[in-house]
């Protein structure tokens, strides 16, 4: 966070007090021009929740961004397919000023992003496999005042820093495969130049699409890029799904969720320059073990009772990351992403996701697990150790994870129930921190709160164990003097933790809120905005969370302590 715009009375009195004493000590020394204060650095940091609006309705409150110019916070309501507009001027108590309905353009919006004063919205179509739009509005008056056309399922959207064009992940989901009907869209990215013009805008749209990549599908799986979809190209297998820009404006990098990489896009050019896998997590090592299962609380059986056993097990996790987000220490960029995971369940034709004990019915191939017997009596497959366990059954193209007698030799689970940071070189990609099981293990202290991997519907112990734990979701990052700060919502556990990144090697834990109560409260958190201080309503950071499962927006104050 650069506060080097106007502050708020309360920090803007101490840093004028400071300004003071600067230029008084600079005019008994003689000295020249007086630079700008510097933003302290925080010795502490906590999250408390200063106040919310509940919709009541399910799937009512998921993605949200603020305007400081009208002090207004958009948020999309999936449940209607439209945006609830609430005034932000007093964040204890956000009240709803009105609705932004998209019925006569599309189908139904997915994402906001604000600029000075400018709302963008992504509208999926009617079908979603058609061309998706982008609708920009003001925010005062809510007029629309233009549309565009973007790739079909415009799943997220981003300003650049300057405001002047408008990025869209258009993720291009099938609606089934193999039928009659089916249609599979290619993924793609739009870059939209807003032209801004008083209070007008006449867009223009280049597209970023990934047909260059179709004749490279052999190489890009042997890579590690997973390229599955049945009688998929490469275009249309990819499915972009959030972006984060450069600060310059220049780069904009994209995660491919369900082929478990990320892309890089030239802005200028409006050109996908490179794929990069992101490889697999090692579960089997100590600090980057999982609970894999609800059925744990017994010794090698099939009828066992939930319980809390996070521990090294012979499975390897794909990252398949949603949310991303970016920022720079000493010159160099970095990446952060929360490593939800997400298999391809969602539509008729095709279903990858599988239970361990399930796929593996021969056994496991004693050459790749040490102890195993190769018969379907493996200590392994009872349900209290990975037999419940979600994997894939199609790790990448044609593969089936498993050799020719039927055995499996691969066990990959989704997500990596953690948040990585990535060096993004010239090279590539290098992962340079990854959080292990520090979240899942941090989450058994919730109490009264939530039971261990409970799921956002339920309060049920264990529940999510099997499939993906805690589910990191949403990260944003925010700077405060030298401090850098990631904050990551836990889609099914619920709640925000946070890490200082300052040094992005040597990541810690600094705080976790959850304002969940069992099954009340607020739960599934599917989207984090962050409002610096120098923007806020009240002087005081931000961090806005969307909670879809609760229909609720809860909004934050950051407290800093220095």
């Amino acid at each position: 966070m650069k506060t080097l715009h106007r502050p708020f009375p309360s920090l803007f009195s101490a840093l004028m007090a400071g300004l003071v004493l600067s230029l008084g000590t600079l005019a008994a020394c003689g000295g020249g021009d007086d630079p700008l204060p510097q933003e302290p650095t925080p010795v502490s940091l906590t999250l408390k929740k200063l106040g919310g609006y509940e919709t009541g309705t399910l799937a009512a409150a998921e993605i949200s961004a603020y305007d400081e110019l009208s002090r207004r916070l958009f948020v999309v309501n999936g449940a209607l397919g439209t945006v609830d507009v609430l005034d932000l001027s007093k964040p204890e108590a956000p009240a709803k000023l009105g609705t932004i309905t998209v019925s006569d353009i599309g189908g139904a919006v997915n994402s906001v992003a604000t600029h000075d004063g400018l709302v963008a919205l992504a509208v999926e179509a009617n079908p979603k496999t058609s061309p998706g739009k982008v609708a920009f509005y003001d925010a005062r008056t809510l007029t629309r005042l233009a549309v565009v056309p973007v790739g079909a399922l415009p799943d997220m959207l981003v300003f650049t820093p300057d405001g002047k064009q408008v990025l869209t992940a258009n993720e291009g989901e099938p609606n089934s495969y193999g039928a009659a009907d089916s249609v599979d869209p290619e993924g793609s990215v739009s870059i939209v130049t807003v032209n801004r013009s008083g209070a007008g805008v006449s867009p223009t749209v280049a597209t970023a699409d990934f047909r260059a990549f179709n004749s490279q599908a052999d190489a890009l799986r042997t890579a590690g890029v997973r390229i599955y979809g049945p009688g998929a190209t490469v275009a249309q297998d990819l499915e972009p799904e959030y972006i984060t820009v450069s600060a310059d404006g220049k780069i904009a990098w994209v995660t491919l969720q369900e082929n478990n990489a990320i892309a890089t896009v030239d802005i200028a050019a409006a050109k996908v320059t490179a794929i990069h896998p992101l490889g697999l997590k090692d579960h089997n090592v100590a600090g980057a073990g999982l609970d894999p299962s609800d059925e744990d609380g017994g010794t090698n059986t099939n009828s066992g009772t939930p319980t809390i056993k996070i521990g090294p097990w012979p499975v390897r996790g794909m990252y398949m990351p949603d949310a991303i987000a970016s920022y720079q220490v000493g010159g160099k960029q970095y990446l952060l992403t929360a490593n939800e995971g997400d298999a391809r369940t969602d539509w008729p034709g095709f279903n990858e996701e599988v239970r361990v004990r399930a796929h593996c019915d021969k056994g496991l191939d004693p050459a790749v697990f040490p102890g195993a017997t190769g018969t379907a009596a493996d200590p392994l497959l009872f349900d209290s150790n990975l037999g419940r366990l979600r994997i894939t059954a199609n790790p990448n193209g044609g593969d089936s994870g498993k050799n020719a007698a039927g055995q499996c030799t691969r066990l990959w689970a989704y997500g990596a129930r953690s948040f990585t940071i990535w060096e993004a070189g010239a090279n590539g990609l290098t992962r340079v921190f990854d959080s292990g099981d520090d979240i899942e293990k941090r989450t058994q202290a919730l109490g009264t709160v939530a039971n261990f991997n409970a799921g956002h519907d339920n309060n049920t112990l264990d529940s999510r164990s099997p499939n993906k734990g805690p589910e990191p979701e949403a990260i944003t990052v925010a700077t405060f003097g030298k401090k850098t700060y990631a904050f990551i919502g836990l889609e099914r556990i619920g709640g925000v933790m946070v890490y200082d990144v300052t040094d992005p090697a040597r990541a810690s834990f600094t705080t976790y809120l959850n304002t969940r109560s069992g099954v009340t409260g607020d739960r599934g958190p599917e989207g984090l905005s962050f409002v610096p201080a120098s923007r806020s309503p009240n002087g005081k950071p931000l961090l806005i969370v969307a909670n879809e499962i609760s229909g609720s927006t809860a909004v934050m104050q950051i407290d800093l302590g220095y």
